[in-house]
């Protein structure tokens, strides 16, 4: 799998190429993003004031970033029509698209961009429960109060995946409490839960803020080979991620932690019907602006031409394709 940081060109492609797909301009197409204190919600919202700023006097497009419980529900917004694209985890494409897992119907209406960032898994335990410092430590809770996300949201499901791909049958063995990124954030802080799943491109302002206040009692939790190796045995997404000392304040020695793309979609996810003109005109605005977009934020820095086709999950829209060859991908 190629590593990919498309999530900004996501977000602007599908943006415009719906809103050319029903030809009414001048009114603003949705965007779901996730909970706020990750990833894809400030990138989403600064997508949005890029996409008004350089498409709206032109071509009458503007994009409206909304919160969401994340990857679960932004796939039934987007086949209800409800929202026009959306930031997707790279599992979820793979779901959505074989219907399986929490989708149980193919969504045949999905279709790729580019590929995005990396999302990085971040389990955090206190580290007074730990013993080898991986994600098996959290098969030795017992009872304590542990947060894997939102309820039906991207990070719940994922979460799910990995937790059971390793055996832990973290049901039985957590009091699950379900929150969004900044609300686990502070519960973490206040001492009402010992661990969370927060997964986001590194660095997560919710990881961030949580290490800040008390990064010398946590620990990001660690994979090895062989946890991997079990985790990609039914979709071979995951791969090696390493957080460099200094990701996270507190944080002095790098983590060997993993993560998947973004992509696949999240990958940027568009339906089926967006006009090929729109989408090669889409993506060209993205790749011409990339100095810009690698501003917003760390996790959006390596996308380039060369990585925007790294594990999508769904058949790449033909405007996007026909971009790219035209540039020599």
């Amino acid at each position: 799998m190629q590593r990919g940081r498309g999530f900004l060109l996501l977000v602007v492609l599908l943006a415009l190429l719906t809103a050319c797909s029903d030809g009414a301009g001048n009114r603003p197409y949705v965007l779901a993003t996730a909970t706020t204190g990750g990833t894809y919600y400030p990138v989403g919202v600064a997508l949005a004031t890029i996409t008004k700023a350089q498409l709206y006097e032109t071509e009458g497009i503007s994009l409206a970033a909304i919160s969401s419980a994340g990857s679960a529900e932004n796939i039934k917004l987007m086949r209800d029509n409800q929202a026009q694209f959306a930031l997707l985890q790279g599992i979820f494409v793979a779901w959505a698209w074989n219907g399986e897992g929490p989708v149980r119907q193919p969504q045949p209406w999905l279709r790729s961009i580019a590929a995005t960032w990396l999302n990085a898994d971040h389990f955090v335990l206190l580290s007074e429960l730990t013993e080898d410092g991986t994600v098996t430590d959290l098969a030795r809770l017992d009872g304590e109060r542990f947060v894997l996300g939102a309820r039906n949201s991207g990070a719940m499901w994922s979460g799910h995946h990995i937790l059971t791909s390793l055996g832990i049958d973290y049901e039985q063995q957590f009091t699950l409490a379900w929150m969004g990124y900044g609300a686990t954030a502070n519960a973490i802080q206040d001492g009402t839960i010992v661990g969370m799943n927060v997964p986001g491109g590194a660095p997560v302002g919710a990881i961030t803020r949580a290490f800040a206040a008390t990064g010398s009692d946590l620990t990001l939790l660690e994979f090895t080979d062989e946890q991997i190796a079990a985790i990609n045995a039914r979709y071979p997404l995951w791969r090696r991620y390493v957080l460099a000392p200094g990701t996270y304040p507190n944080q002095a020695q790098a983590v060997q932690s993993i993560a998947h793309p973004n992509a696949h979609p999240p990958v940027p996810a568009v339906r089926a019907d967006v006009p090929e003109e729109a989408a090669s005109q889409i993506t060209r605005a993205i790749f011409e602006n990339l100095g810009a977009l690698h501003e917003l934020h760390r996790a959006t820095r390596e996308l380039t031409l060369e990585t925007a086709l790294g594990g999508l999950g769904a058949p790449l829209l033909p405007g996007a394709l026909r971009y790219y060859r035209e540039q020599g991908v």
